[in-house]
């Protein structure tokens, strides 16, 4: 864990670049649009106080506890995100104070790398967190919140074009075989979300990735 962030800190961290988290196995993996300063400055996804990610992980019963990201992870809350089997990455690598900070080209890129996670660590379900960053990302304008009940056509050309390595099966195989969802942003800029809607989307995301379901959260 890091000290709670500073001013300074915060502004120090615009343009850091954040690890993804991709345990092994990879079952649920959630996708951010990008890092913000909070978690520019600890390393931790979805950190800054007020952000719903992890309350809405909790009352979806996805994880047994409410994580505290806000001062980084605690080494045993990032044991049990890895072993559940939860991920996470970013359209967008680098840190910003807010998502409109970053350019079409920035997100269209980072379309292309998340399909080059997918098919390097196949997760059992992706979900991506924001209904306007995934249509300017995969140039998908008409797409709506949900179950995407296929990959938008950017996706599968990027597929065709990166292929997979010593494979026997297809690219598009394995892009076809990973349900999509688009899930609702947990900022707290999202006025129109609340814990518990968010957990309702996120529970079909981990549902369809085998994903348990914890008791009484602590």
């Amino acid at each position: 864990m890091t000290p709670r962030p500073t001013p300074a800190d915060l502004e120090a961290a615009r343009d850091a670049v954040v690890d993804d988290l991709l345990p092994d196995p990879l079952r649920l993996l959630v996708v951010g649009i990008n890092p913000g300063l909070w978690t520019g400055a600890t390393g931790a996804h979805f950190a800054r106080p007020g952000n719903r990610f992890h309350p809405a992980l909790a009352a979806a019963a996805i994880t047994d506890r409410v994580i505290d990201a806000s001062e980084g992870y605690r080494d045993e809350d990032l044991e049990h995100l890895r072993a559940i089997g939860l991920g996470i990455t970013n359209l967008a690598r680098r840190a910003t104070a807010r998502a409109d900070e970053l350019s079409d080209d920035e997100l269209r890129a980072g379309a292309r790398r998340l399909v080059r996670t997918v098919l390097d660590h196949r997760p059992g379900a992706v979900a991506i967190a924001g209904i306007t960053a995934y249509r300017t990302a995969f140039e998908a304008k008409k797409a709506k919140p949900g179950r995407q009940y296929a990959w938008p056509e950017t996706a599968r050309q990027a597929a065709r074009e990166l292929g997979v390595a010593d494979a026997p099966d297809t690219a598009l195989e394995v892009l076809d075989a990973t349900p999509l969802f688009v899930v609702p942003n947990p900022s707290g800029l999202n006025a129109h979300a609340t814990v518990a809607s968010l957990a309702a989307a996120y529970r079909e995301a981990a549902d369809a990735a085998g994903m348990e379901r914890f008791g009484a959260v602590r």
